[in-house]
């Protein structure tokens, strides 16, 4: 219960006011005439002005509200190092008691988890959201359970109680990690790109440990090789990178006796191998109309670069016809087919036949480039199945299908074989092309007119043509590729004929097969994370694929199933139950894959700290105590003194309540008021008769 006087003035309170000193002049007057009923008049005033004032007595029925105290325990995962758990544990018990056993108080806890992606510790954010659901008239302290490795501490919110913050770990705690500073994203093939690295000890490190490291790098899970590098100073190292697509690379510390964790001890980084330029020898024999469109596409592209000849007449024909008239220069033919044909990375015979321009000698050197990692590329017109074909050379060693000498000249739709259905380079084709008409059999594509008909001998028929006879025939020799296209009508689908057909895309796929891109492997397993969870696939040719066996960061392993997708795509989402480095293998193909960042900011600083937290703190004069010498008591202190001592934390009692109830007794009624007013009035006028 609360009594307090209100008023509320029944006349404005300048016109009271004005009536007031009249009142007051009236009785000086009085005084000053020396009138014996003076008081009395002066009472009947104070009565009548009072009475305009409306004075009231308010009784308040007030239910008193609890103080709340709030609680943040750090969950996150370098809370999970060393014996910090069950130091959060215990402190977090000895709280609650002592909090719950205080009168009029309540305990409010929440916890800190880890954030997404590698966000850290974001300890003020759950403050601020734990302070939206309280009132600040209510809010008498704040206790921040963690080991101060905070990474928001910057959006900390306006706290109006103290602050507090317990600190886990040991003074003795000691931790060596390994920082990566600079790795790039992707790197050029046969070029060294830098990394930057970095192995640094924090923390009370025990005297003895030397100041070189052991440094062991592997990539993609291969071997490993150890180097020793100095402790505190950047080090940079120079990497070539073996292979196109995703490159891992694994650095690894080993774990040193007594450090708080070898979390920090791995780093893993993963750089994309792209080719700097696609370099293309273009050799086209007799002019088409199909020519212009392969110089175009190959031009188009600013990653190739294109080396393009067309051999008109063999150099011994004698028709009258000066070379300069011909040619602009001399076709360098020993230059380009012995001399840097290692240069290449792709040849193209585009409609060429032998004209005895090339002798045997540079065909066998063409064999030779492909077998020995390089790639070719035959467009294959009327003259492939002719007597002059490049097929009567050493080229007949390396490619996969041989002429029957027929052409066949009519309409016909390229459709995908069984094969090119699961073929990195046709697969999914048919999304290219437009809606098939209705009654129309075989993707919306346009028709060719000419196909040289072949007699399959080696690699993949992916595309077939007239009568299901084979269109585009791939095969591995060697160290190198071959494709083989038995037409040379490509070109109407560039030209947009009945619809045209995706000649853009086919042809870009068969240069980056060629060129043994990682994502164009008929056999490849890999995966895909995100965040924790992969994607494991696996493409092949054939019909099944076997399980796959993923080994875990700890060397744990688990066995997972893949299911069909697609034709000759086989996919499973595994997740990842923590960071690091996962080895997978189905017995045939094998592939690693990082998860989590590279280095995890959780893991940057272990060491226990309340440096970061210390401007919080001192804004309401709260501490910061350290639980290996105890959990601080409790003790009660007033709005802006000092709120923490030896061995004691403060709280500040906020005394909120609830009103309950409101009565309002007026103190001068109408009836009160007349009556006074007229007694004093009649007594004065009495008093001042007698006299």
């Amino acid at each position: 219960m609360s009594n307090s006087i209100l008023f509320s003035p029944i006349i404005p309170l300048p016109i009271l006011a004005v009536l007031a000193a009249l009142a007051v002049l009236f009785i000086g007057f009085a005084i000053w005439r020396k009138l014996a009923g003076w008081p009395l008049r002066g009472l009947a005033a104070l009565v009548l002005v009072g009475a305009l004032a409306n004075p009231a007595l308010q009784q308040e029925d007030r239910e008193p509200l609890t103080d709340i105290v709030l609680l943040v325990v750090d969950e996150s995962a370098s809370q999970k190092v060393s014996d910090r758990q069950d130091q959060t544990a215990a402190a977090l018990a000895a709280l609650t008691a002592r909090i719950t056993a205080r009168p009029n108080t309540e305990l409010r806890t929440t916890t800190v988890p880890d954030a997404e992606g590698d966000g850290g510790t974001l300890l003020m954010g759950a403050v601020a959201e734990a302070l939206a659901d309280i009132p600040q008239s209510r809010l008498a302290g704040v206790l921040l359970l963690t080991d101060g490795q905070v990474h928001d501490v910057d959006l900390a919110p306006n706290i109006p109680a103290p602050v507090h913050t317990l600190l886990t770990g040991h003074k003795t705690d000691w931790d060596r990690r390994l920082i990566v500073k600079n790795a790039p994203g992707f790197a050029i093939l046969g070029e060294e790109v830098l990394l930057t690295l970095r192995v640094d000890d924090q923390g009370a490190v025990p005297d003895g440990l030397g100041k070189l490291a052991e440094l062991e790098i592997s990539v993609d899970g291969g071997p490993v090789q150890a180097y020793n590098v100095p402790i505190g100073q950047d080090l940079e190292l120079p990497v070539t990178l073996p292979h196109g697509g995703m490159n891992v690379i694994q650095f690894t510390v080993p774990e040193s006796e007594g450090e708080l964790t070898n979390r920090n001890n791995i780093a893993v980084v993963q750089i994309n191998g792209v080719r700097d330029r696609l370099r293309v020898l273009l050799v086209s024999g007799e002019p088409h109309p199909g020519e212009r469109t392969w110089r175009n596409l190959l031009k188009s592209d600013s990653s190739v670069d294109l080396v393009h000849f067309t051999i008109l007449r063999p150099p011994g024909k004698q028709d009258g016809v000066p070379v300069t008239e011909l040619s602009l220069i001399a076709f360098p033919v020993r230059e380009l087919f012995l001399d840097k044909i290692n240069d290449f990375d792709l040849i193209i015979f585009d409609r060429y036949k032998r004209r005895g321009l090339l002798p045997g000698i540079y065909m066998d050197s063409v064999r030779d480039f492909v077998e020995q990692g390089g790639a070719l590329m035959v467009a294959a017109g009327p003259d492939f199945a002719s007597a002059d074909s490049i097929y009567h050379t050493s080229l007949a060693d390396i490619l996969p299908a041989a002429p029957t000498a027929r052409v066949l000249e009519e309409g016909f739709k390229p459709l995908l074989s069984d094969i090119g259905q699961r073929h990195p380079v046709t697969e999914g084709l048919e999304d290219f092309a437009p809606p098939v008409a209705e009654g129309e059999d075989g993707p919306g594509w346009g028709r060719w007119f000419r196909q040289i008909e072949l007699e399959t001998l080696l690699g993949n028929t992916v595309m077939t043509g007239v009568g299901d006879r084979p269109l585009l025939v791939l095969d591995r020799v060697g160290e190198g590729r071959v494709a083989l296209l038995a037409s040379d009508q490509a070109w109407l689908w560039d030209r947009g004929f009945e619809g045209g057909g995706p000649q853009l895309e086919l042809l870009r796929r068969l240069a980056h097969w060629m060129m043994k891109e990682p994502e164009l492997e008929e056999e490849a397993l890999w995966a895909e994370a995100r965040g924790q969870v992969m994607t494991i696939i696996r493409r092949t040719l054939g019909e099944e694929v076997p399980d796959v066996e993923v080994t875990l960061p700890d060397g744990s392993t688990q066995t997972v199933t893949l299911k069909q997708v697609s034709p000759g795509r086989y996919q499973a989402t595994f997740d990842g139950p923590t960071i690091g480095l996962y080895r997978l293998s189905d017995g045939e193909k094998d592939a690693v894959i990082a998860l989590g960042p590279s280095a995890p900011r959780e893991f940057e600083e272990t060491i226990a700290t309340g440096d970061k937290l210390l401007p919080v703190v001192e804004q309401m004069r709260g501490g910061t105590f350290t639980l290996e010498d105890g959990v601080p008591a409790l003790r009660n202190v007033r709005s802006g003194r000092p709120a923490a001592g030896r061995g004691w934390l403060g709280i500040t009692p906020r005394e909120a309540y609830l009103t309950a109830d409101v009565t309002l007794i007026p103190l001068l009624p109408a009836w009160l008021t007349l009556l006074l007013a007229a007694l004093f009035t009649v007594g004065a006028w009495l008093r001042e008769g007698r006299r």
